[in-house]
């Protein structure tokens, strides 16, 4: 049995509306699927079994929240023996009423790092078990790889989403930053945080941003590219590779692709990234700073990091950070998407750490959307994900040209497919 075994949501909603299936069974065949691949994926924290919506456009879609977001009637544990004994939240958070709103079925919570940062959980990834499915939104990219759930949510406070995407061999989109509410998160950064989601493909995120939002990601013409090969980073010859047949099919198939301008401003946001994460983390994590003796080694010294850099570290990051928002936002007057790899390479072997994030950490500062889109993979048969990113507040015209970069990616010799 193939781990690796992705859900199409369009599939699913179609099939929903015909009468071609009913939520009873789409949650049935969820439940089946868990209970099979389960044991070896270990996605899930535990079940929710509340009622299912019964309307909205996702009506029926089983649907998995990650371990840091509450779910009414059950404790929000974040990963960590800190918050084992936790009493269950009293409500949902503002991200989960909406996506109920657009009518999913939360099925379960979903296993995170500890507070969203590196020490890793059981889960491993379904496109290759021996190796990390990334973090910190392992549990939701697994399970959405595994097909157990077509759909799932996660966060990403630095490469939290992107990464498991670009892993496991699914997409995800990554929100603006401050796109939704962040109610009823267990956050890490607040000028970092932002929500995120998983579905099979690009073109099934498009349908659920379009569920949730009311948004239309409509089919665009080939889109204007800056192809950014993050020159400065320790990117692998694989993952080189991958970038430079995105190149040559992207501009086969009809896109403007040229090099993207501004390598060294994103190595310097790079660099400010984590001088603002740790030393906001350090705050808004106080209560577990106190602790931090019960805390993984990651986060622990994360904590002592942010505590004791200074105000005007921190104030210098974050200039660094503003400046470099209005060049890069300048560029997106002509340019549609910025184009590059979603990780240095492929997941690494072995599940006791979750990779490298550096490639998400300046688009993340910036606070710019960001999406995964799946389909190439390296001589060993792991996928190599590709990230486009957009404009703020541009998800819908960045989802749109996300699919067609897909297609062109996964139909690189059927030059009208890629329009299709």
């Amino acid at each position: 049995m193939s781990l690796w075994q992705p859900w199409s949501l369009r599939e699913l909603v179609d099939d929903l509306a015909a009468g071609r299936t009913t939520a009873a069974a789409a949650r049935a065949r969820a439940e089946d699927r868990s209970a099979r691949t389960e044991p070896e994926v270990s996605a899930w924290v535990e079940p929710v079994r509340a009622p299912a919506p019964t309307t909205g456009p996702l009506a029926g879609v089983p649907f998995g929240v990650k371990d840091i977001i509450d779910v009414a009637g059950h404790p929000t544990r974040c990963g960590s023996r800190l918050r084992a004994d936790s009493a269950p939240a009293t409500a949902d958070a503002a991200i989960v009423r909406a996506w109920r709103d657009a009518g999913v079925d939360v099925i379960g919570k979903t296993v995170t790092t500890e507070f969203a940062f590196f020490a890793p959980g059981p889960t491993r990834n379904p496109a290759a078990p021996e190796h990390t499915p990334g973090g910190s939104s392992s549990g939701s990219a697994a399970a959405v790889a595994a097909g157990q759930v077509p759909l799932a949510i996660g966060s990403q406070t630095a490469a939290s989403v992107t990464r498991p995407a670009a892993f496991c061999g699914v997409a995800s989109l990554v929100m603006t930053h401050g796109r939704f509410p962040v109610d009823g998160v267990v956050g890490l950064s607040p000028s970092l945080d932002s929500h995120g989601f998983y579905a099979a493909g690009v073109r099934d995120l498009a349908l659920a941003w379009h569920a949730l939002t009311g948004e239309t990601p409509r089919r665009a013409a080939p889109p204007r590219v800056l192809l950014w090969g993050a020159e400065p980073f320790d990117v692998s010859d694989a993952m080189r590779e991958a970038v430079e047949t995105a190149r040559t099919r992207l501009t086969a198939a009809g896109a403007v692709v040229e090099p993207f301008p501004e390598e060294k401003l994103v190595a310097e946001v790079t660099a400010a990234h984590p001088v603002v994460m740790a030393y906001e983390a350090a705050r808004e994590r106080a209560a577990e700073l106190d602790q931090s003796a019960r805390l993984s080694e990651p986060l622990r010294n994360l904590l002592h990091t942010g505590a004791a850099t200074s105000e005007t570290d921190y104030a210098g990051a974050r200039s660094t950070v503003e400046q470099a928002r209005t060049r890069v936002a300048a560029l997106f007057a002509t340019y549609d998407v910025v184009l590059g790899p979603a990780a240095l390479g492929a997941a690494p072997r072995g599940i006791d750490a979750t990779g490298d994030p550096v490639l998400s950490r300046a688009w993340q500062a910036l606070g710019l959307p960001a999406a995964t889109v799946p389909g190439l993979r390296d001589t060993d048969g792991l996928p190599l994900g590709i990230q486009a990113v957009g404009p703020a507040r541009g998800e819908s015209a960045l989802l749109a040209h996300g699919d067609w970069i897909e297609s062109a990616l996964t139909t690189p010799d059927d030059t009208e497919g890629a329009h299709r």
